[in-house]
């Protein structure tokens, strides 16, 4: 197995000093291992005795690697190069981690943006197979996604059928119609997985299988993980992880993930939804930012963020005051932040496996999307950008004056909410905000790219702690895509699943400031403009 190290200092050393002894007398850890489903409290029971089946994932799934290397090479044979992947969420999260850590190439389409289904579609399709991954096979976007792509493969005189390889649980109506369908492939994932623990299930083994991920040593590292963390030890790390998401105290909610030389590329968008969507809930949780070594949150030294950071196993790594550093291989590092996720949700009094707002903003959508009301009238325009945002905006008239009365809204305890709905491959340049705005507001800054976000920290936003505001990004496009089969395009769905959150959000009593972009290329570049000279001011002012 590879190396497994952590440290930790300040307030994640004091909560693990504080909680260990209960956490050993109970024995929490052999118990979660047991799959006890009472740990989490009477509520949480019914649902956590049919969501424990990732502790033993590992071991459960290696019958899986044969039949999937077979298919792998069997397309191979049939010229079939490039894998693409339709899912969301867990779907989609821990197989971009693993092909990327890997250096596999894997198209990932969690969006339903109409210049990113697009921009898929046109790539080397003859040489394309996907992978639908979906729980139930409800999923709107994955179900558009396998629609215009099965149109696609049969416009282009292949057999879609052939194409198609289908990743749900045993009995699901996606299995049943698939199977009817005669697609290429069914693979049944354990139904007793939540979707964001299901790294080392079907989800995240099929399509990095496929392609030309070393499933098997991955599996193998992971089994080898899970025997360490299954022990009620004073050394077990994920013990010590879990104590410090979720038992420090007062409790440091903003946990900061920064990459600082581990190797695991995207690990912490990964680690994102694990823990938003299993602890925001009920008014409390804690909320990832997914930072850099050296972004303004892990440098502020603010009384409610803690920074964790993911270092090389040999590092000499010099931690700052309320830090940890953990070092291991991406299975080892997936097996021990779910459990330490867990623990943590025993530690916070929630049940880490559920997620009741999550809803909320499909429901939304779907109204949206069959009544077709008209657009919210924008407050005012403003070059590439139409602004619209509550009372709170004031006298604003100007894109930036907008932002910086968002920015107002922010109180001692707030985080910054970015939210970009359109094409995060050919924009992703627009994350670079997300520093920027943290060091202009002194305040913890997410950034997500819908509509992915809204499978991932959308359960934080709207059930923990009422301390966000909200910044959504929404953009026209130059073409449109119809779905095959449905009374709407991806543009409509989009708009509406945008709209719909932001109905959800302002419901809830959060501050939400939309910006539209009339035009994707120069509304970029007016938004990021203004957003640099806020920092620059910011700047100006610090130093005078």
């Amino acid at each position: 197995m590879s190396t497994l190290s952590y440290d930790a200092t300040g307030a994640a050393r004091q909560a693990h000093e504080q909680h260990l002894p209960a956490l050993l007398e109970d024995r929490i850890a052999t118990r979660i291992f047991a799959k006890d489903h009472t740990l989490w409290g009477p509520d949480a029971e019914q649902e956590s005795a049919v969501r424990l089946g990732w502790v033993e994932a590992a071991t459960v799934s290696q019958p899986l690697v044969g039949d999937i290397l077979e298919l792998r090479d069997a397309l191979k044979a049939e010229g079939v190069t490039r894998i693409v992947l339709c899912g969301m969420g867990g779907s989609s999260l821990a197989p971009e981690v693993i092909a990327g850590t890997a250096g596999v190439e894997l198209t990932v389409l969690d969006s339903t943006d109409p210049e990113q289904v697009s921009a898929a579609l046109a790539d080397r399709l003859a040489e394309t197979a996907i992978v639908v991954s979906s729980k139930s096979g409800s999923t709107v976007e994955t179900d558009s996604q396998r629609r215009i792509f099965e149109q696609a493969f049969t416009d282009a005189g292949i057999d879609a059928k052939t194409r198609i390889i289908i990743v749900t649980d045993p009995g699901s109506p996606l299995d049943k119609a698939s199977r009817e369908a005669g697609y290429r492939a069914v693979f049944n994932a354990d139904p007793n997985v939540g979707g964001r623990f299901s790294a080392l299930t079907a989800f995240g083994l099929v399509p990095c299988g496929l392609a030309g991920v070393d499933i098997q040593a991955f599996l193998d590292e992971a089994e080898e993980a899970a025997e360490i963390l299954n022990e009620d030890s004073e050394d077990n790390i994920g013990l010590a992880l879990g104590t410090a998401l979720g038992g420090t105290n007062p409790l440091r909610n903003k946990i900061v993930i920064a990459e600082d030389g581990s190797g695991i590329v995207g690990f912490a968008d990964w680690a994102e939804q694990l823990i938003a969507e299993s602890t925001g809930k009920l008014g409390t949780g804690v909320l990832p930012v997914v930072a850099g070594p050296a972004s303004p949150e892990a440098t502020l030294g603010a009384a409610d963020v803690l920074v964790v950071r993911l270092v090389a196993a040999d590092a000499d790594v010099q931690l700052g005051e309320n830090e940890v550093a953990i070092a291991g291989g991406l299975a080892t590092q997936m097996m021990v932040w779910e459990f330490a996720t867990a623990v943590a949700g025993r530690l916070l009094g929630i049940n880490p496996f559920d997620q009741p707002d999550v809803e909320a903003a499909k429901i939304a959508a779907r109204g949206l999307l069959d009544a077709q009301p008209e657009p919210t009238p924008a407050n005012f325009t403003d070059g590439a950008i139409e602004v619209r945002g509550g009372q709170w905006l004031g006298d604003a008239s100007t894109a930036a004056e907008a932002v910086s009365a968002l920015l107002a809204e922010l109180g001692p305890d707030s985080y910054l909410s970015v939210q970009a709905y359109f094409d995060r491959l050919a924009y992703d340049s627009l994350e670079g905000v997300r520093d920027e705005l943290a060091a202009v507001s002194g305040r913890p800054v997410t950034f997500g790219w819908g509509p992915r976000f809204l499978h991932s920290t959308g359960q934080f936003h709207k059930g923990g702690p009422a301390i966000g505001v909200f910044l959504q990004v929404t953009a026209a496009s130059a073409t449109d895509l119809a779905i095959p089969d449905r009374p709407f395009t991806f543009g409509e769905l989009i708009s509406a699943q945008a709209a719909g959150d932001a109905q959800v959000l302002s419901e809830h009593g959060r501050p939400v400031l939309r910006l539209h972009l009339t035009d994707r290329a120069a509304g970029v570049k007016q938004l990021q403009e203004l957003v640099t000279s806020l920092a620059g001011q910011a700047a100006s002012s610090t130093e005078s």
